[in-house]
């Protein structure tokens, strides 16, 4: 995916864009009068607003390495409940995936979602290829423009739950992307936004508010003036020099806005801004936080793995976008605190991340490589048809494979042909040394839901977990650790997806007023986030609804869990 580009988006769609929104929008929704006296919080009582936080690719490792330098948003998170060692315990650690477990408090495996797409080589369209929050059976989707929709999530969120137990709990989301938004938020929401080609938009059959339409106006206009380069915090000069990738250099770049240029401004570290705005916005618009009944709020920053897979973890474009979401984070906080609100906030992430393996191999990494070409699915697949003289007339052999880590086969093989196939290319794969592992569906079915710690769980305990049948491939490929998929190329240097740690670590951090905080290193999971704020909320479920645990939050005699 094209994160960044050097062409530059027409002036009459930032004009537009500028025109639809009312003349009077701001350049930051405007924050009230500081509230009276706000007495400290009991650690008892019910928060009045849950705010769930993501921050897509935010690793343990990025979360170690820059602690020390935050000093705005994140500061009063590092007061309350650490959890450094959270786990994504699955293996498909892509996006989608990965949020589908943060409010559902289940594995992927029962939220349905595998991967951020799938293949579906028997559908009745020309693309078999399925996105994860794609209407497939509307005509007019497609996985590049999707109708979007949360049918394929087959678990409930916190704020679903919520809703079903009061409608006048408020189920709200906003993100970048949309497939954040929508796993995060569910399937009863009230408003659900995300980036779209001119700024936020919402479901096909819903209308963008006053409010969208104010920020969409702010972006317009700084995109339409351009901005120069982003400042470099002090603290970034060890990570500010140049690594170079075949005929490119990654390392130095500082997110220069060109006028007109909404992909870059939508796609780099200003878009955390933009989203920290709405979410104000979208709290003052639905009147969140006012009422005895709690409300959730879920907001999904995406720059971080959009700086990531543009330009690796380890340079100063990282560096510069762990200073913007710091600042965001203080813009949401701070607006939240003006008004008044009792919230309590729960940050962590979908996925960790892997640096550009250039640069690995230049700071001790020897073992660091891009995934072997033979891997991809077109290759492999000549192979098979060639070792097993096994063709299909209509597309390729089978789907996946490469950067995909799954396979799916053609609809047009017999069972015997799929099975001389999927034989061949077992085999074939475990003769590949980037090949840590390949399991076929009939194996991974025979495990049991994996349980205990996180930490601790074997390669079949991860691909059980993010397994899915009938949207997993019916054969799972595993790659050793620091193979990167994909071909480097400008804006495009590194990824995620792994089963290995770097990928699977994240942070997760709990603050409200009043708590007592606490540092914590024992291994946790996503999954035990939605149970944890169900306590808070006074929240009761059947036994078997989560596969996480509640965690005891703060740090005083009480026990958070039961309240």
């Amino acid at each position: 995916m094209r994160l960044l580009s050097s062409s530059l988006a027409p002036l009459a769609l930032i004009a537009a864009l500028a025109v639809s929104a009312p003349a009077t929008a701001q350049e930051a929704p405007a924050a009230p009068a500081p509230a009276a006296a706000t007495s400290a919080v009991s650690p008892q009582g019910q928060p009045k607003l849950i705010v769930a936080v993501s921050v897509d690719q935010f690793s343990a490792d990025l979360f170690a390495q820059y602690r020390e330098h935050f000093t705005k948003g994140f500061t009063r998170l590092l007061q309350g409940a650490v959890f450094a060692s959270g786990f994504q315990s699955h293996a498909a650690t892509e996006t989608c995936p990965g949020h589908s477990t943060l409010l559902t408090g289940v594995h992927p495996s029962r939220t349905g979602i595998t991967a951020n797409s799938w293949f579906m080589p028997g559908i009745g369209r020309a693309e078999k290829e399925v996105y994860c929050v794609e209407d497939e059976t509307n005509p007019k989707s497609t996985p590049d423009k999707p109708v979007v929709s949360a049918a394929h999530l087959k678990a409930p969120t916190l704020g679903d739950l919520m809703k079903k137990r009061n409608p006048k709990t408020i189920n709200a989301a906003v993100s970048a992307k949309d497939r954040a938004a929508v796993m995060m938020s569910g399937h009863d929401t009230d408003a659900v936004y995300w980036i779209g080609p001119k700024g936020f938009t919402t479901f096909e059959n819903r209308k963008i508010t006053k409010a969208v339409e104010a920020e969409n106006a702010v972006m317009a206009r700084r995109v339409a003036a351009g901005d120069g380069a982003l400042p470099v915090p002090g603290w970034c000069g060890n990570v500010d020099r140049a690594t170079p990738i075949k005929d490119f250099t990654i390392g130095t770049y500082r997110f220069p806005l060109a006028a007109g240029d909404f992909n870059a401004y939508s796609n780099g570290p200003r878009i955390d801004t933009a989203t920290a705005e709405m979410a104000v916005r979208m709290v003052d618009e639905l009147g969140m936080g006012k009422d005895a009944v709690p409300d959730v709020l879920s907001v999904s920053f995406s720059a971080t793995d959009k700086v990531g897979h543009a330009f690796g973890t380890e340079g100063v474009e990282m560096c510069i976008q762990m200073n913007v979401l710091d600042e965001a984070l203080a813009t949401l906080f701070d607006a939240l605190d003006a008004r008044g609100i009792d919230y309590e906030v729960v940050l962590s992430a979908d996925h960790g991340g892997f640096d550009a393996p250039e640069r690995q191999k230049l700071r001790g990494n020897p073992d660091a490589a891009r995934i072997d070409p033979a891997l991809s699915a077109k290759e492999l697949a000549a192979a098979v048809s060639q070792e097993t003289g096994i063709t299909v007339k209509n597309g390729p052999l089978f789907y996946g494979a490469g950067e995909a880590g799954s396979v799916w086969f053609s609809a047009e093989l017999t069972p015997d042909q799929k099975q001389k196939v999927m034989a061949a290319l077992v085999a074939r794969l475990k003769t590949n040394p980037q090949i840590a592992a390949v399991y076929t569906q009939d194996q991974i079915m025979q495990w049991p839901e994996p349980k205990g710690n996180p930490q601790d769980w074997t390669m079949e305990q991860k691909v059980r977990a993010s397994f899915v049948p009938g949207r997993s491939g019916e054969v799972q490929m595993l790659t050793v650790r620091g193979v990167v998929p994909g071909k480097p190329a400008p804006f495009k240097v590194a990824s995620h997806g792994s089963p290995w740690d770097y990928d699977r670590r994240v942070p997760m951090l709990f603050w409200r007023k009043g708590m007592v905080g606490f540092e914590q290193p024992t291994p946790v999971e996503t999954v035990d986030i939605a149970p944890t704020l169900a306590a808070t909320v006074g929240l009761t479920a059947p036994a078997g609804t989560w596969d996480g645990r509640c965690l005891d939050i703060d740090a005083g005699e009480a026990d958070s869990c039961r309240r």
